[in-house]
């Protein structure tokens, strides 16, 4: 059986910066056809400058509209990666603002079903789906019920499409804590002391890489043999 992403056409909704645009660069290094989408027109263009052959569409995934005219001009795609995210929802749950929460829903939740569901008629068969989510979902943390609600609400939804679409493959990644700019919001001294913060909380010992993600994504887009599956790739976090 082959395992090479050669010719292999990938869609990354959300690929232009970080665990997305990890994924697409491997890809875009193994040969793929590789688009990524995104809202931002200048972090895609900084993307395919750093990316030879990495191809952009501009994309607003709250836009069903969009979307659909997007994959129907598309045509077949191989691979679809759901790098999809919010930056709302954390917080303590008594002084948790439940706007904020439905922002959160609003940035992760429906735009990965938006983009599943509009994408699913164009996805072959013999290929896969994979979600990014994050291991709110099950840590059980302070300050995390509301991104607990939001990634623990898609991973349920996960084993059940799976076996609505076989043969096509549907899986996800749970990541932890990782060196990505969803973590921007902090100035550059808070975001070193939360990285080293987590870093004692996790048996590896350090937060992870994008790029680490990256490699659990193609494993779960290359092993024919895995749906309705979430991998956590987590340093630990969650033991």
């Amino acid at each position: 059986m082959s395992t090479s992403f050669e010719s292999k056409k990938v869609v990354i909704a959300g690929g232009s910066s970080g665990i997305g645009l990890a994924t697409a660069a491997t890809l875009v290094q193994q040969r793929a056809q590789v688009t990524i989408t995104g809202r931002d027109a200048d972090k895609l263009t900084r993307a395919a400058a750093a990316h030879p052959g990495l191809h952009t569409a501009t994309m607003d995934s709250c836009n069903r509209t969009a979307l659909d005219q997007f994959f129907q001009a598309h045509g077949p795609i191989d691979h679809l990666v759901i790098a999809l995210s919010g930056a709302k929802g954390a917080g303590t749950f008594a002084g948790l603002s439940l706007q904020e929460l439905r922002e959160g829903f609003e940035g992760k939740f429906w735009p990965q079903l938006n983009t599943l569901q509009a994408a699913l008629p164009y996805v072959n068969k013999t290929g896969s789906i994979t979600l990014i989510t994050a291991i709110s979902a099950i840590t059980q943390a302070p300050g995390v019920s509301g991104l607990a609600a939001i990634n623990g609400a898609l991973e349920l939804m996960i084993p059940s499409i799976a076996r609505e679409i076989q043969p096509l493959r549907i899986n996800a990644v749970s990541p932890g804590v990782v060196n990505t700019a969803w973590w921007d919001f902090l100035p550059a001294e808070a975001k070193a002391a939360t990285f080293e913060q987590f870093a004692t909380q996790t048996p590896v010992g350090r937060v992870g890489e994008a790029e680490e993600v990256a490699d659990s994504i193609l494993f779960l887009m290359r092993n024919r043999n895995i749906t309705g599956t979430i991998i956590r790739c987590d340093g630990g976090l969650s033991l």
